[in-house]
């Protein structure tokens, strides 16, 4: 939470001296100062970048836990880093659209670390986690210079097995569904709430994905 709250100050020193009068009640996230209590601030995310690094190392083994980054079974047979950055790309969109329009332009630059959903062998017997991770800074649009470090986000979710994922998917609830839909709701947490996302503790496989 402190890079985010740097990124918020830094942001304000930058380019916001013009909007000094804006109602400060009106803004959503917060700033922090060793002099006076944290002040709301609100951001206007103007361009979202996603980076899928192609260090990342794609398995297509078929094991309960298939070593690797990306592990990602529900689309064709193909570039597994262009559809996990696509996968990425909507979803944070989705997130960041459903936010207040506020008044400190940013650009999210977002590096996926870690995209693990479940081989087929684990979906449809034991489970698991979709243990989806990523890097973000916020940055100056017209600068490019990041408003502060970047910050690193766990957002594992505990995935369907067996009868459940089949039920699932039958009704239409797909692996990239949930994992699309937890990400718009953790990016949308990241940048609002002052204490950021708290990842959920899902147990061994869950440590197993720590980094």
């Amino acid at each position: 939470m402190i890079a985010f709250r740097l990124a918020a100050a830094l942001a304000l020193g930058f380019g916001l001296s013009a909007c000094a009068s804006v109602d400060t009640a009106s803004r959503n996230a917060l700033l922090d100062s060793p002099m006076v209590q944290p002040v709301p601030v609100s951001l206007d995310i103007q361009d979202i970048r996603v980076s899928v690094p192609d260090t990342l190392r794609v398995s297509e083994a078929n094991r309960y836990y298939p070593g690797g980054d990306i592990v990602w079974r529900e689309d064709p047979p193909g570039d597994r880093h262009a559809q996990v950055r696509a996968i990425f790309e909507a979803a944070l969109h989705d997130g960041v659209a459903q936010m207040p329009k506020g008044a400190v332009p940013a650009v999210l630059d977002v590096t996926v670390t870690r995209f693990h959903a479940l081989s087929e062998k684990a979906r449809y017997t034991i489970g698991g986690v979709h243990a989806v991770q990523f890097e973000f800074v916020l940055r100056n649009p017209d600068t490019g210079e990041a408003y502060g470090a970047p910050k690193f986000v766990k957002a594992d979710l505990k995935a369907f097995g067996g009868q459940k994922a089949i039920n699932a998917e039958r009704e239409g609830i797909t692996q990239k569904l949930r994992i699309s839909e937890h990400l718009s709701k953790v990016i949308r947490t990241e940048l609002q709430d002052p204490e950021g996302y708290h990842a959920q503790a899902l147990g061994l496989i869950g440590a197993l994905n720590q980094i």
